[in-house]
């Protein structure tokens, strides 16, 4: 059977190809958008191969897996981020070692995270997830708290508030797709309109990437396109 990262190339040209195909239907240009690889799960080896390609940017959720890549690959010019709901008990160890956080949707943990942050460290930067259908599975704030978590959070000293974060409904209809995503969008220009400014959208996935940059996402965060069904940890 043929390994992952054999076949890497040509999953990564794919993926290349749709983001441009989604940026010219848009009117942006490519390079507003960054492919963040969800890397969880995969082995060493598929990230060298990946980062040989020129991507630069992991996404892990799976802490104790993640530390072990990140002091493996330590070498190499990579940013991380950690795309997981945070727990309490590992907010050093994630203010410590990774560069961006995507889950970030409690007051509280914000805080660790600033007083864990180093001071050798430049600033954590940090996507609020908003919780937009307001799921019982899913993390994420209410669309109607966010504003108030927003602020708490830009005025920590060791965090710098990039944008919002979002893991909406699962929809196979691309009209219903954007509409999610406008809503991130709104969410973040109103925001931006009370002082701001947020830059990021981190919105989209394999399935659903191309109508997150119809509606102006920054970054995509992309496994199973990439490396194809997810390996077991086990």
């Amino acid at each position: 059977m043929l390994r992952a990262s054999q076949n890497l190339p040509q999953r990564l040209q794919a993926v290349h190809a749709r983001i441009a195909a989604a940026a010219a239907r848009a009117n942006r240009s490519v390079s507003e958008i960054t492919l963040l690889a969800v890397s969880k799960a995969q082995p060493l080896e598929t990230l060298r191969a990946l980062a040989a390609l020129g991507v630069h940017d992991f996404g892990e959720s799976y802490l104790n897996e993640a530390v072990d890549k990140l002091e493996a690959l330590a070498t190499l010019p990579l940013t991380w981020h950690f795309i997981g709901r945070v727990q309490a008990n590992k907010t050093r160890i994630i203010a410590e070692r990774f560069q961006w956080v995507h889950g970030l949707d409690r007051l509280h943990i914000a805080e660790r995270l600033s007083a864990q942050r180093p001071f050798h460290a430049p600033a954590l930067q940090v996507c609020i997830q908003v919780n937009l259908a307001e799921e019982a599975s899913k993390g994420g704030v209410a669309p109607a708290q966010l504003a108030e978590l927003a602020r708490a959070v830009a005025a920590l000293p060791r965090l710098r508030l990039r944008g919002l974060m979002c893991l909406p409904p699962a929809e196979s209809d691309p009209e219903r797709q954007r509409a999610w995503f406008a809503r991130l969008r709104a969410l973040r220009d109103t925001l931006n309109a009370r002082g701001g400014p947020l830059d990021t959208l981190s919105m989209g996935m394999s399935a659903d990437f191309e109508s997150a940059i119809l509606e102006g996402a920054t970054v995509v965060r992309i496994g199973s396109a990439l490396f194809g069904p997810r390996p077991s940890r086990a």
